[in-house]
Formats: C-alpha cells, structure tokens, sequence
C-alpha cells in the first residue's frame, strides 16, 4: 500500500538563498578573564636595586594561572570523655552522622569519585591508580566499587522521587540508547566478561522543569515504558519507535507528538542516492528551523505562536505536499522513499507538535541529554552488571538534572549526602537539584 494518495502538484516555494561573503578575519578577542572566586596567592617583586631614597609611583600587575592538585585529607575527629565525679556516668560527645557509617570515605570524597566516574568517565581502577600515585593511598577496587554501590542505595528513594517529578509533567520528551552489560552468570550460564548483555537506557525528559530521569532496561520492548508510563497523562514527544504508538492506543490520556530532527535525518541519509529531492527537502527544514532559532529568543507564547502560525505550519505544509507528490516518481525501496514514507507516518504527531508553541519541535533536548552515556561507553565500554546500569541510570538522572539548572553536582551531591540519612522520607523530594513546587503549565 502507497503511503500517499495521487495528488496535483504543489506550487514550489522559493527558498531563501544564503549569499555567501567574506570578511576579513577579525583580531583574537584576547583570551577569558580568571575568575574573581579563584584565591590568589601574591608575589611581590622589588628591584634588584637599593630602593630607600625612591617614592613608589605605582606598579605593574600581572596575573597568570597556577594548579594545585588535589589532595586527600586525613580528618581525625577527637571526641573527649568524661566521667560524672559523682554519678559515674561517662558522658562523650555524638559521632556526626555520615552518609556510610562505616566507611572511612566522607561526603566529599564519595561525591568526587562518583563525579569523577559519571560526569569525566573516569573509570573507577583508574580512580584507585590515581589515589595510589598522587597520594599514596592504596585502596581497593572493590572497596570503592562498594562505597559506590552504597551511595546508590542510600540515593534510591531521591532518585525514585525525581522519576515521579518528571512523570508529573504534562509534557515530557521520552528517548532510548543501548549500553552494554556484562552477563551475569545466571543468565548465560558462563561468567563474565564473556558474554555481553545489550540493555537500554530509556531517558525521559520534562522540558518545563528541567529535570531528566534515566531508566535502566534489560531490552528496548514494551514492558519498561509500558510500565513508566502506565499512569501518565499528557503529551508524549518521541521518534517513530512503535512502541510509543501501542502505549498511547491503550491510553487515551497519552498525546503523541513528533520529531521532527526524526524525519529529517532520512532525507539527510538519502543525499548519496537522490542528492536533488534531499537537497530540496534539506532547504525546507532548514527554513523551519532558521525560524525555530528565531522562536526562541521570543519572550512570550503569543510571540512564539505567531511565528509557527506565519512561518513554520506553511513551510511544513509544502514540504509534507511536495513528498505526497514526489513519492510516485521514485523507487519504493530507495532511500529518499523510505524518508518520505517516514514523514507520512510520523506526519500527525509532528504537525501536532508544530501547531502549539508550547512544545519543541523536536527531540534534540533530550538527545543532547544522552551525550554523557555515549561518552561512558567510549570511556568504560560497559555496565558491570545489570545493577551497574542502573547506579549509572541514578547518576546520569542527578547529573543531568544538575547540569540543566546551572547547578554544580559535586557541591549538589556533597550536600545532599550529608543531608539524607537524616532528611524526612516523606519530603525527601526537597533534596532534588534546584528543587522548587511549580504549577504546570
């Protein structure tokens, strides 16, 4: 069956051609000024001469940039005992809670490796490397390895709470990313790292309050988002996937909307095999998002409505005629068909997500929230295990929430971890990064 009906041919429309100039090259504009938080150590150097009989004019200041690696400090906590002279009764002071009681890493040690690990990939027995060499402190992997794990457990309730935060939103964005696990012995029957286990990161995004929920699975099928989304109601922004579509059929309260960047990525594939048509569908969405660019530096919704109603709605409009047309006149199997065929099938959710101002028009958000997963996995290749995947799923949530609020995670996690052991559970989403209560719009 052919995508599109047989329809009269749509009018062209003339794109805006970029002239092209040249402009001379302008200066360095000289390199960032230090940062005035930095502490300043001082030099002052006189002459090499008798200066007693000369009046000071002035002097010359120059500023330039030290580092100070980074050091382990050995905190050594005295707690005084006494004994009532009387009574007999010992009286000491209590221990100050820590985020493992029995661990000798504190808040900000803990805070550093698994910032170190999630945000600079920086595996972890490269981590116990760096102690052994810089600072002499020999622990081992599987010491650090377990700090780890334990931070994760004692941050599971924060992060099943920012999981509910996102899903209270009645817009979110949802996308999926594979990362390799080793098989865990149970499964395959063989140990590690023989065999290698394909999971998926399902990452769901709310765009108003900025936050991020990364969701570990052991497959891409329907039961995780299924399961994710069985109570939600709003709009839904994805890609093609067909596992979005039989969620939202057996939920009226779900509203799919499209991506656009989707749809374009096919005709950008197709440029080696129909170099003409990708070319002129390239322009097209060039044009929408010229005017995309233009959108956002508007104010106000009306603004913003204005210019999707006046500009983006007729460009989508010409482009989706002029593939209904097009699509006759080329091979079914070819690359520019399946790109037309694409934006035939996604052609309701995207148009839908055109029309209304509130939302994105695609889902680049979220994948530039995905980045960081993409630069482990260059990094430390795979999870460890499936228990791995999801500590991994936690930190890239808590840090990607961070990073979009502006907020700095190591001084976020360190906080929080001294915060938590004794934070109330049924508040415990006060701890979220740059938490606030919204009224969703």
């Amino acid at each position: 069956m052919k995508p599109f009906e047989p329809e009269q041919q749509p009018e062209p429309v003339e794109i805006p051609k970029e002239k092209i100039t040249y402009e001379r090259k302008k200066k360095h504009p000289g390199r960032n000024a230090i940062p005035d938080h930095l502490p300043v150590r001082e030099e002052i150097i006189e002459p090499d001469i008798d200066t007693a009989g000369m009046i000071k004019i002035g002097e010359e200041i120059t500023e330039t940039l030290e580092y100070t690696p980074a050091s382990l400090v050995r905190h050594r906590i005295i707690r005084p005992k006494y004994v009532h002279k009387e009574t007999s009764e010992i009286h000491i002071a209590t221990l100050p809670e820590r985020p493992l009681p029995k661990a000798i890493a504190e808040a900000t040690l803990l805070a550093h490796i698994l910032v170190s690990k999630y945000i600079d990939h920086l595996p972890l027995y490269r981590q116990t490397k760096i102690f052994s060499r810089d600072f002499g402190y020999i622990v081992a992997q599987s010491t650090v390895v377990d700090w780890v794990a334990r931070v994760c457990e004692l941050l599971m309730p924060l992060y099943e709470a920012l999981g509910r935060s996102v899903l209270e939103s009645s817009y979110i964005q949802v996308d999926e990313s594979p990362i390799k696990v080793l098989a865990q012995k149970e499964e395959t029957g063989k140990s590690p790292p023989k065999n290698i286990f394909q999971g998926y990161m399902w990452v769901y995004h709310a765009p108003r309050s900025e936050q991020v929920w990364f969701n570990y699975r052991k497959g891409r099928g329907m039961n995780g988002p299924k399961e994710v989304l069985c109570d939600y109601a709003g709009h839904l922004q994805c890609d093609g996937y067909t596992v979005y579509d039989d969620i939202a059929a057996k939920r009226d309260e779900i509203t799919l909307l499209g991506c656009l960047v989707h749809a374009r990525r096919y005709f950008d594939q197709a440029r080696d095999s129909d170099d003409e048509r990708s070319a002129y569908a390239l322009s097209l969405f060039g044009e929408i998002y010229r005017h995309e660019r233009e959108l956002k530096e508007k104010p106000t919704l009306e603004e913003r409505q204005q210019i999707r109603t006046r500009h983006t709605m007729p460009l989508l409009n010409t482009l989706y005629q002029w593939a209904r047309y097009e699509y006759d006149k080329v091979l079914p199997k070819s690359p520019i068909a399946k790109a037309m065929s694409y934006l035939h099938r996604q052609w309701p959710k995207i148009e839908r997500a055109a029309q209304d101002a509130r939302f994105e028009m695609d889902n680049n958000l979220i994948e530039n929230k995905i980045r960081p997963l993409a630069l482990g996995r260059k990094n430390y290749l795979f999870a460890g295990s499936h228990d791995g995947a999801v500590r991994a799923a936690m930190m890239y949530s808590f840090f990607g929430t961070c990073k979009a609020k502006g907020i700095n995670p190591y001084d976020w996690l360190v906080d929080t971890l001294n915060k938590i052991p004794s934070h109330p559970i049924n508040r415990i989403q006060d701890l979220l990064p740059g938490y606030i209560q919204i009224n969703d719009v």
